[in-house]
């Protein structure tokens, strides 16, 4: 990559004071967009079940030609160098999971020109892996049995259809003979998130047996039952996983999460989880009377219990997660952290059933919590090596010798696989990115709080490079969600430490409504979104500036995506004078269109106090910027996504064509084949290119 653009090299050169620079002893030089492009991805960590191997997926990014290629590396859990294992020549490997009794190593890979389940025979080193299904569509994911018998498989098929494949998709929606589209009443979604909804063509679990020599065999026996009684993506799209389901302990059956797809699913947040015995019935649902989400089915080892996430709130995507547990023998429930203000984002039952492993923001952090069943104490873990802050956890699963596998990622840099054993200092075991992070300048983070809005306390962060020197220009990012936060995480994306490697200060601010911070204050951005947040923009980026004269606060630009792109249109028309220039990526422009042009109704009625447009207009027009552009004039780079639904290209148009009828210098970067974020390599590398392009003309960063 990074002789393929001699382009941004010269550009990310000319926008740099430093270049390579003696640090620590070591010469290093400021991270480029090229660097970010191509650090090693790593995930999906599995233990084997003796405990004294770790295999886990890497992505790796040519650096020419951009193209990713994802493997399976093997360490010991005790330390040394990784080993590439499983690998098939011109394919790409990922989702490794081993069988119970260690001797077989399963996985997910495109060799035979469709996703299949494969496996590596561990117990015979050096043969072949060797393919173990062979649906007529891709497997999406998979889950071995406990017992090693059996295996649970997904992927998008009819839902006539009784195994994972058949010859007709069962769409409804393309009847012919023209390539229209027709959508019946009530149909339901008509497009999500980046694509037109198949009605009749789902995302299906189905079991199998495994038969002796590891490979799937026997009758298919659908998660979701007869046609006629659950209807339905399993997992939810678009985001839900393998977290979605799971094996009962006995491996009888089969618990997952599920929302009816009907006339209400765009409205309605109301994923349950059900229950599937394997027989071929109807599965049952043990939450059916919650009406908000329930998710993430988590049954303990010893088979007595069921965890699972649950919302409170009917319509309201970003309630408080609350843990419950229900005594599978007696059905008695109850909230084992309904006491504890805040969110989960993962659960983990301990090997001796005794406890959960859980994940959950927390004042920019997002650390591993132990809760205990009998009680529901919660103590936080310390997983980050002395010295450094939490960052971001996740992918945490506890091992039956006591350790913790997990991997952790800091806004200094991306995830790695970590391991922890009881009294001892956490070790990190992949090193794929330690190489080309240490010939890079270092980032230097200060985490800082203020009065904001109400008197309340806010939290943000300043990065700055390590050895920078002299004034700065500043960046305020403003994150998206908008409950979200720009906590101390890793992101190929918005990555702060690439901006700042280019000469630049990086603000942000995590307003009302952020999350990690209980739900009071998330839910505090309800019917406000140009309100308190706002405020806290304006206060935290003056509090950041005080009494730090490195940072140039004549000289500032702000940047956002999603609710942080309607910022920067509610900033054109409130607080335009402050700013040299603006970044605006998939925002909301007009709060009345976006009403009825979004997919995910829920999303949008909820944040204007649960009615839609014609039930509350004054509740949106509130808040819309389109209502104020006769005071726009701060200039304004634009992109957006034509496979954007969530919001949709047409916001990003319209606020480009004002921007151009009011003479305000503006430019508009439209990506056809992206949706609301910015994923293949070469186009996040325009993206870069034309950003800092940006930037660097109204800041003349390196001056």
């Amino acid at each position: 990559m990074k002789q393929h653009s001699v382009a941004l090299g010269a550009l990310a050169l000319s926008l740099i004071a430093c270049s390579s620079t003696a640090f620590a002893g070591e010469t290093v030089r400021p991270m480029a967009v090229e660097d970010l492009l191509t650090l090693k991805r790593v995930g999906a960590p599995v233990a084997s079940p003796d405990g004294q191997w770790v295999v886990y997926q890497q992505t790796d990014t040519d650096p020419k030609e951009l193209k990713r290629n994802t493997g399976l590396w093997r360490v010991s859990a005790k330390g040394g160098a990784a080993e590439r294992i499983a690998d098939l020549p011109d394919a790409s490997e990922n989702s490794p999971a081993f069988s119970p009794d260690g001797k077989r190593l399963y996985f997910i890979s495109g060799k035979s020109g469709s996703d299949q389940v494969w496996f590596v025979d561990l117990a015979a080193p050096g043969t072949a892996p060797v393919q173990a299904s062979a649906f007529k569509t891709d497997v999406a994911g998979f889950k071995i049995s406990p017992d090693g018998k059996r295996v649970l498989v997904w992927g998008d098929v009819g839902r006539d259809c009784p195994t994972l494949g058949c010859e007709e998709s069962g769409d409804t929606s393309q009847p012919g003979p023209g390539t229209g589209r027709h959508y019946k009443d009530r149909a339901g979604f008509v497009r999500h998130w980046d694509a037109w909804e198949t009605p009749g063509n789902y995302s299906r679990g189905f079991a199998f047996d495994l038969d002796p020599a590891g490979k799937v065999a026997g009758t298919a026996v659908a998660l979701d039952g007869p046609k006629g009684t659950l209807t339905g993506d399993v997992p939810s799209k678009p985001f839900g996983g393998g977290e979605e389901l799971a094996w009962t302990a006995d491996s009888k059956g089969v618990f997952f999460a599920a929302r009816q797809a009907d006339g209400k699913e765009p409205l309605s947040t109301n994923l349950d989880v059900w229950h599937s015995e394997l027989d071929g019935k109807a599965p049952h649902s043990p939450t059916k009377a919650n009406l908000a989400t329930d998710t993430q089915p988590s049954p303990s080892p010893d088979g007595k219990w069921l965890a699972w996430a649950a919302m409170a709130r009917p319509g309201y995507e970003s309630d408080r997660l609350v843990v419950w547990v229900m005594d599978l023998a007696t059905h008695q429930r109850r909230a084992l952290t309904g006491g504890w203000d805040r969110s989960v984002g993962s659960i983990a039952w301990t090997p001796d059933s005794k406890a959960l492993i859980v994940t959950a923001e927390e004042v920019l952090d997002t650390p591993a919590f132990r809760v205990e069943l009998a009680s529901g104490k919660v103590t936080r873990l310390k997983l980050a090596p002395k010295g450094l802050t939490e960052g971001h956890i996740s992918n945490v699963t506890p091992l039956a010798n006591g350790a913790l596998l997990y991997t952790r990622d800091s806004v200094s840099g991306p995830a790695e696989v970590w391991i922890t054993e009881k009294g001892k200092a956490p070790r990190q075991l992949s090193h794929a990115n330690d190489a080309q992070l240490a010939a890079l300048v270092p980032l230097k983070s200060e985490r800082f709080s203020f009065k904001g809005a109400n008197g309340d306390t806010v939290w943000g962060q300043i990065h700055t490079p390590a050895n920078a020197q002299g004034q700065l220009p500043v960046l305020l990012f403003v994150h998206g969600g908008p409950q979200g936060s720009f906590g101390d995480g890793w992101s190929f994306r918005w990555n702060p430490r690439v901006f700042a490697s280019q000469g630049y200060a990086v603000v942000s601010v995590d307003f009302h409504g952020s999350t990690g911070y209980g739900q009071a204050f998330t839910d505090s951005i309800n019917k406000d979104w140009g309100g308190k947040p706002l405020e806290d923009l304006k206060l935290g980026l003056a509090a950041a500036l005080a009494g730090r004269p490195m940072l140039d606060g004549g000289n500032v630009c702000a940047l956002g995506a999603s609710y942080g792109g309607y910022m920067m249109n509610w900033i054109e028309g409130q607080w335009s004078d402050r700013f040299k220039c603006l970044v605006q990526h998939d925002g909301v422009f007009d709060a009345r269109a976006m009403a009825f042009e979004t997919e995910e109704l829920w999303f949008d009625e909820w944040e204007h106090g649960g009615k839609a447009y014609f039930e509350a207009p004054d509740e949106y027009e509130k808040w819309n910027p389109a209502n104020h552009v006769d005071k726009w004039k701060t200039p304004m780079l634009v992109i957006t996504g034509e496979k954007d639904f969530r919001i949709p290209y047409t916001q990003g148009l319209a606020a480009f064509t004002a921007l151009q009828r009011k003479g305000v210098e503006s430019e508009l970067l439209v990506f056809p084949d992206e949706n609301h974020w910015v994923l293949k390599p070469k186009n996040s590398l325009q993206w870069h290119q034309t950003v800092l392009a940006w930037l660097g003309r109204f800041l003349k960063a390196g001056k």
